[in-house]
């Protein structure tokens, strides 16, 4: 799959011509029929949004304040993208605020939904300025921002910083590593998995998967792996001084953790792999054009800036940047683009097969029950 990040800086005056043309679709709102649709449906169910999650906070406050009319009941803050697929499957048919009317989710997750028929299609206005390889060509799904993976350390506990993979191996990180969640249903642990193995294997990315659960499992026998999941809170309180997670989340809880403890985010050396995640709305959504416009308020300008706020880069990153929409005290803020250069992104294939592999063997090939908040 072609990805135009990886083919010079991040913030790449190329990228940026692949998007000539969509200025008046980006600025386009959602229309008074839609939000009169949405108005008396009453009601609009998410799932698996937490707040400190991409800024997502503040774009649910958004959304509150420019359509108060709607109640907004939010399931499971820290569900994974396997959760989010079966609480569509479970509520089937229900109208309760416990059906999920829109899920976001991990690529892989997005086209085998649509397999599966549980997502409906969906074009937002500004669909244009959505790259073409972070969409479903029918609408199904599309991405909506992707970050790196990251080791988040606690520098008061973590002297010395874990710079690749196979440091994590050492024995002066024995109890102190940990992943954000569990990789039999967390799309985040599951690439965190591959991210590893692809280091251990040089780059192969057909043995990754297997390398990667075999790496988790030395880390285990090691003693270094802690089977809980990480996050700020335990990494402050030192239950877990690594945290293997995406680099928007580590970036977020440096930020909010204000140098109590002191944080290091840390892009590997080697084993950088990039995950898109992707918005669907529910092919049995009890409130669909309230979901309708969730979509496009997640899609505008002022959420995608959000977004980067929270430095998860969004979908329309590029066009953004086009327009001259993104402020430098902003782009100031982010990453330097050389962090990213060696990323991977897998394709959906490549993350299918990862997936299938690393969701199966854990239990065989690791043996260790991961606990989630």
């Amino acid at each position: 799959m072609k990805r135009i990040w990886l083919e010079g800086p991040v913030f790449g005056s190329a990228a940026l011509a692949l998007l000539a043309g969509t200025c008046s679709a980006a600025r386009a709102e959602p229309s008074a029929a839609l939000i009169e649709a949405a108005k008396k449906e009453g009601e609009l169910t998410i799932i698996a949004v937490p707040h400190d999650w991409c800024r997502y906070g503040d774009v649910i406050d958004a959304f509150k304040k420019d359509y108060p009319f709607l109640k907004l009941n939010e399931l499971n803050p820290d569900a994974g993208s396997g959760d989010e697929i079966e609480a569509v499957k479970a509520n089937k048919g229900g109208t309760g605020p416990q059906a999920p009317d829109v899920i976001d989710v991990g690529l892989s997750f997005g086209p085998s939904a649509k397999k599966d028929g549980l997502i409906q299609p969906y074009k937002v206005s500004n669909w244009d300025s959505i790259p073409d390889d972070q969409k479903d060509a029918e609408g199904y799904w599309y991405g909506d921002y992707y970050g790196v993976l990251a080791f988040e350390v606690n520098k008061d506990l973590v002297k010395n910083i874990p710079a690749d993979w196979p440091d994590l191996l050492k024995p002066e990180y024995k109890d102190q590593v940990a992943l954000d969640g569990d990789p039999r249903t967390s799309n985040e642990s599951i690439q965190a998995v591959f991210a590893s193995g692809l280091s251990a294997t040089g780059g192969d990315i057909d043995k990754a998967a297997d390398a990667g659960l075999h790496f988790f499992k030395q880390l285990n026998t090691a003693g270094n792996f802690v089977p809980a999941s990480g996050g700020a809170s335990t990494l402050a309180l030192g239950t877990t001084p690594i945290v293997i997670r995406w680099d928007y989340l580590a970036l977020g809880d440096r930020d909010t953790l204000k140098g109590n403890p002191d944080v290091a985010v840390v892009v590997p050396k080697t084993g950088i792999v990039a995950g898109v995640y992707v918005q669907a709305i529910s092919a049995y959504a009890p409130h669909p054009n309230a979901a309708k416009l969730w979509m496009e308020h997640l899609y505008s300008d002022a959420s995608q800036l959000t977004w980067l706020k929270g430095y998860c880069h969004p979908a329309r990153f590029d066009d953004l940047v086009k327009r001259n929409v993104v402020p430098a005290e902003l782009m100031q803020k982010l990453p330097p683009a050389d962090n990213y250069a060696k990323a991977l992104f897998p394709s959906l294939e490549q993350q299918g097969m990862a997936k299938d592999t690393i969701t199966k063997q854990w239990d065989s090939v690791v043996g260790v029950n991961v606990t989630t908040n």
